[in-house]
This record gives C-alpha cells, structure tokens and sequence, in this order.
C-alpha cells in the first residue's frame, strides 16, 4: 500500500475541497445569491423639488414589472432612510428639514420578499428660506384647464397664483388626495397612472416657504379616451357573515380585492344602505382575499345588508360588491 505523506494529503484535500466550493457558487442558484429571482431594480424618473422651507416633495416612475413584486419603496436624505410608502405610491414629501439647506435623495425598490433593489440616481433640492411670522396663504390658482392626454394621462394647466412672499410649489389634488406637486416656477403638468375611459377632479392649490396652503381654485373635470379596463373596479367573490362574542353580534366579511394596476389599500363598507365604517390596510395589504370583522350590535334577529367598495390606487372610487343579506343570530 502506498502511503500519502500528511502535508500532502492536507494540500490535496484542500485543493479538492476548493474545487468543490467552486462549483457550487456556480451552480444554478439565483441571481441575488439566494436561489430565488432577483430583487428589484433601480426606480426612474427620481425628481426632487423643494415644497416648503422644510419639506421637499420627491417623485419616481414605478419600477417595471419584474418576477419579484414590488410591495414598496424606500426614500434616503443622504443615507438615512427618512421614508417607506406602499407599491402602489410612487411620491412622498420629506418633512422635517431645514431652511436654506441642499438635500440629496435616493429611492430603493423592495420587493415582497424583503429584498431592497439599489439604489435610484441621486437628486438634489435645496429648500427656501424662510421669513418670520409669515401668515397669508397664496391666493388660489385660477383657470385651471385639463385635457386627457391619451388613456393613461391628463395635462393640466393653471394661471400663478400671488404671494407676499412667493410661490414655493403647487400641489395637485385628485379626489381630495394629493397626488402629485410641481415647483413655483411651473404652471403645468402631467398627471400620469390615471385608468382609460374614467371621468376625473383635479383641483390646484400654492404653497409657500412657510408652508401656508392656498385654498383650491376651481375644479377642472376631464375624462380619459378609451375604454375601462376593468368596467366597476368592484371587490368580487363577496361573503357575509355573523358571530357573537361577549354578548356581541359581528358581521364576518371576506372578498377579492379588484384587480386593478396597483395594490387596494383602502375600503369603504356600506351598511344598510348607507356608508358605515371605511378600512385602511396600509403597505401590507392583501391581494388575493382580504377579510375583516366589526361590530354591529347587541340584538339576535336584525337583518343587515352589506356590501364593499374599494379606493383604487388612481384615487377614484370603484364598483360596489354584490349585497350581501344577513341576520344576526340567524343562519347566513
């Protein structure tokens, strides 16, 4: 029998051992190191434009639909997080900041296993200065217009609103959600990520370094070309039911939400013919069913019918469910 010396049998082990480790780092294991699909890639379209003497509204386009789904996005000052705002918002303002001050920011797409993309191409905003006491708010802008630009996208338009200090921005409002802001300079722009064939109202109001609000000028209604996607947007597969608990009836709804381009974070529910109780789920909110309890009262035997809406992520209200009757106590 042959016999190894020891060092070298410790060298060819190691060398093997090596060989092996390689091979497997090469392997079929996924792009992030994981095995499983890669993280998000960088967000577009990053704008940075100052909205007060202390805060600066920051926009970005949504990153393109990957295998791994963006369930929300991160906003850094610098490389401090300062922000996390769900999938479906694609804008947020930085508070909190200081006057006469040049800021630099970033977005990180995360997906819905955890995982942060990199991070977007760093933009810069330098807030105002700002001048004591300074109470009036900037007149309203006035003649707002608006024209559909294609299915998706709306121009809007206005005339500068006046300020005994000056303009900082301009925010635009759709259904009573600020969903978009441009700079002080500006009177137009773009409003994308709107739904085809959908009436929409968009109001405008002025900023100004001390963060006085003007009031909203005038509404401007328009409808988008073409047809809808989705005619109601409405929750489907809608159930009702009832339970008691201490000496307490509760109804027991569960639904699909509405698929539509983006996540449905909020809902309103309708009882008995009349708007009783609106449910906010926030960044995690469900996508394939979503379920929720709440109270209705004391009494076994009183008939109650229910039915669910959903605020779609345009901002616009969608379809109601199918009503559903039930009775507490009773069989549902």
């Amino acid at each position: 029998m042959r016999v190894v010396p020891r060092a070298l049998s410790v060298r060819r082990c190691a060398l093997l051992c090596g060989s092996l480790a390689l091979v497997a780092s090469c392997g079929g294991g996924g792009a992030d190191g994981t095995g499983g699909e890669r993280p998000p890639g960088a967000p577009t379209g990053v704008t940075a434009e100052a909205g007060s003497a202390t805060s600066v509204h920051v926009m970005w386009n949504a990153v393109a639909a990957s295998a791994a789904e963006v369930d929300g996005y991160e906003v850094y000052r610098g490389s401090t997080k300062v922000k996390e705002v769900p999938g479906p918002q694609r804008m947020v303002d930085v508070t909190g900041l200081r006057p006469s001050t040049a800021y630099v920011f970033t977005v990180r797409a995360r997906d819905t296993e955890g995982r942060l993309g990199p991070p977007s191409r760093a933009v810069r905003a330098r807030t105002p200065g700002t001048t004591v006491a300074d109470l009036a708010a900037p007149s309203p802008p006035a003649r707002l217009r608006g024209r559909a630009a294609g299915g998706r996208a709306a121009h809007l338009a206005w005339s500068a609103s006046t300020d005994d200090r000056g303009v900082v921005s301009y925010d635009v409002y759709q259904a009573g959600t600020k969903i978009h802001s441009v700079g002080g300079s500006r009177t137009a722009t773009v409003v994308t990520g709107l739904r085809p064939g959908t009436r929409y109202a968009f109001t405008v109001r002025a900023r100004d370094a001390a963060d006085n609000l003007s009031p909203a000028g005038a509404p401007v209604l328009l409808t988008t070309t073409g047809g809808k996607e989705d005619v109601t947007g409405a929750p489907t597969a809608f159930r009702a039911g009832s339970h008691r608990s201490d000496g307490a009836y509760h109804l027991e709804l569960a639904w699909v939400p509405p698929r539509v381009d983006g996540v449905v974070t909020e809902y309103q529910i309708h009882l008995d013919g009349r708007a009783a109780t609106s449910l906010v789920f926030g960044a995690r909110a469900p996508r394939d069913r979503a379920t929720h309890s709440f109270y209705v009262g004391r009494k076994s035997g009183v008939t109650h019918r229910v039915r669910i809406r959903a605020k779609l992520p345009d901002g616009t209200w969608g379809g109601y469910s199918a009503e559903r009757t039930v009775t507490t106590g009773g069989r549902d």
